[in-house]
């Protein structure tokens, strides 16, 4: 398994190793020691979520969840590709409003850690998607919240152009990052 920071270096990028034969391949998804051993300090995962979507351009996010129900998230594509995006909502974090985006596809394997105090959404790239992820707390819609997508200040690259996109009306009714009082202080080496 290859794990390696972003350019947000909080935010990870996992590869696992495929070991494959005219059979097929059989790949290790989740180890929580190699997290660990890569710097990871969250908790533990205890929630999977399963996502289909069934059109190219279904962005859903950028959401996340307020203390003390934050979530860490790691995410795959396992059906089709997805462009997948985390923002820095940390207030005093060197990267406050930055994003980084990969493209995890059941192809390509990677996988992305999203740690707390990080907005995430992605953008479906194929028609036909499913994405698994695993959260370090329980869904709580009371403290669930959202960034709006499309803020020009974030400047976010779907690369699929603003009118292919289809989100819901949450979604697109959701505050800019400049209204956002961020429930997340940066905490250096937390």
């Amino acid at each position: 398994m290859k794990i390696a920071p972003t350019a947000i270096p909080d935010v990870l990028l996992i590869t696992p190793a495929r070991h494959g034969d005219a059979r097929g391949w059989f790949s290790e998804t989740f180890r929580q020691s190699a997290l660990e051993d890569a710097g990871f300090t969250g908790g533990v995962f205890v929630q999977d979520n399963h996502v289909r979507s069934t059109q190219r351009g279904v962005l859903r996010g950028l959401h996340f969840q307020k203390p003390p129900h934050a979530q860490d998230k790691l995410l795959r594509c396992t059906l089709g590709a997805i462009f997948d995006v985390a923002v820095d909502i940390r207030r005093g974090s060197p990267s406050f409003g930055q994003w980084v985006g990969v493209e995890l596809s059941a192809d390509n394997g990677r996988q992305l850690l999203v740690p707390k105090g990080f907005a995430h959404a992605y953008c479906t790239l194929t028609d036909t998607c499913e994405v698994l992820y695993k959260v370090t707390d329980y869904y709580a819609p009371a403290a669930e919240a959202t960034l709006v997508w499309n803020d020009p200040a974030l400047a976010i690259d779907w690369t699929i152009p603003a009118d292919q996109i289809t989100t819901n009306a949450r979604d697109a009714a959701a505050p800019l990052l400049a209204d956002l009082d961020s429930p997340f202080l940066y905490e250096k080496n937390a």
